[in-house]
């Protein structure tokens, strides 16, 4: 039996209108390219008669239980038999007719085809104006920015892939961003990416489309945040410890005055709390980073990860230990003094600068100890389980 080439895996929830449209499409592509092939449609529970649509037009329905986009994309995945997989949405929006450009990326060795609809065109109301104005530029910019990938359009919906590729990335989302986790999980392992042109024009519904605005764009942004530990806590962590150490630096010695502005011991607790917020947020970093290599999310060669190597050693929980052994003899300093006054009212502002330095010390050391504690536990486990 020749295997297949080649399935179309396309999601649908009530899309009677639409769908005959779509599947005769791809088949046009099919015949005249010659290609064996298949056209999946991943059913989400729809009540119209979009499935009896789909068996008519000799199409395979596969029930998906689970709600949501990804939910019926992966769906689709798991039943598809050919090689390659292409992607797309029910509602005639996406041009199945022509795909010769994804078909060629995917055997020239592309593991993730994207379509670009920016490059390619979208019509008249083809996109909502904050979608195509703020929504997608402002996230696949940030998506650029966090996995360092070269993608423009980070949620086209018409995409090509190499199944056994996808599959051994275990996307797991369940609704529209799912999108993002596929482009993102593929660039954090190294995944060959290209992207091509592909045009987007009005969908043919007679009803609101699925997508909801506000709702899926912050289950997108927030699925970059979570999968970029390096821009959710480390890179703000470092500029508040930095911020945090400047100003307890400046001012130790005495307050300053900038024209009517005067700093002194009250800044001070401000730096204090940049400064243990910032150590706060780069355990986070860690504790993410070292999560993400546990469950084989990063590749091993990741910077971040070689600075959590430095962070587990023993050189650094005794550099922690001399940290809060600064802070505690800086306390007996602050108590000495105090005593000098017969532990009477503070008016000498040396003291609370001094009590400031303590404190500070004391918190980042028991955060960095806790921090160590944690992570080498989670290792530690982690290697157990093997």
């Amino acid at each position: 039996m020749t295997p297949l080439e080649l399935s179309f895996v396309i999601p649908c929830l009530n899309e009677e209108k639409t769908l005959a449209t779509c599947i005769r499409k791809a088949k046009k592509f099919i015949e005249r390219e010659g290609i064996i092939a298949e056209i999946i449609i991943a059913d989400n529970g729809s009540t119209d008669a979009s499935k009896e649509i789909a068996l008519a037009e000799g199409a395979k329905v596969v029930d998906v239980n689970r709600k949501g986009y990804g939910a019926a994309i992966s769906g689709g995945i798991k039943a598809a038999q050919g090689k390659y997989v292409i992607m797309g949405d029910a509602d005639d929006s996406y041009d199945f007719e022509n795909l010769d450009a994804f078909l060629k990326e995917l055997r020239s060795g592309a593991e993730l085809v994207m379509g670009n609809r920016f490059a390619g065109g979208i019509g008249r109301k083809a996109m909502p104006f904050l979608h195509r104005y703020l929504g997608n530029p402002v996230l696949s910019f940030l998506g650029r920015l966090f996995f360092s990938s070269s993608i423009r359009d980070f949620h086209c919906g018409l995409r090509g892939f190499n199944r056994n590729s996808i599959i051994k990335l275990n996307l797991t989302c369940p609704g529209m961003e799912f999108a993002s986790e596929m482009v993102v999980k593929a660039s954090l392992q190294g995944l060959k990416i290209n992207e091509v042109p592909t045009t987007l024009k009005k969908d043919g519904r007679d009803r609101p489309p699925h997508l909801n605005t506000w709702r899926d764009g912050w289950r997108h942004l927030k699925f970059l945040l979570i999968y970029s530990p390096k821009w959710l806590f480390f890179y703000p962590g470092v500029l508040l410890l930095l911020i945090g150490i400047a100003g307890i630096s400046t001012l130790s010695l005495g307050g300053i005055s900038i024209g009517n502005l005067n700093l002194d011991y009250h800044t001070m607790l401000y730096s204090s709390a940049f400064a243990v917020s910032g150590v706060q947020m780069i355990s986070f970093a860690f504790i993410s980073k070292t999560m993400g290599k546990v469950m084989n999310l990063w590749k091993s060669s990741d910077a971040m990860l070689k600075a959590v190597d430095i962070f587990i050693r023993e050189k650094a929980l005794f550099f922690f230990f001399a940290l809060l052994l600064s802070g505690i003899c800086l306390g007996i300093t602050t108590i000495g003094k105090w005593s000098d006054i017969d532990y009477g009212p503070i008016t000498d502002f040396s003291i609370l600068r001094l009590s400031i330095i303590s404190i500070t010390l004391i918190i980042v050391a028991g955060q960095g100890v806790l921090s160590w504690f944690f992570l080498n536990s989670l290792l530690m486990f982690h290697e157990k389980e093997k």
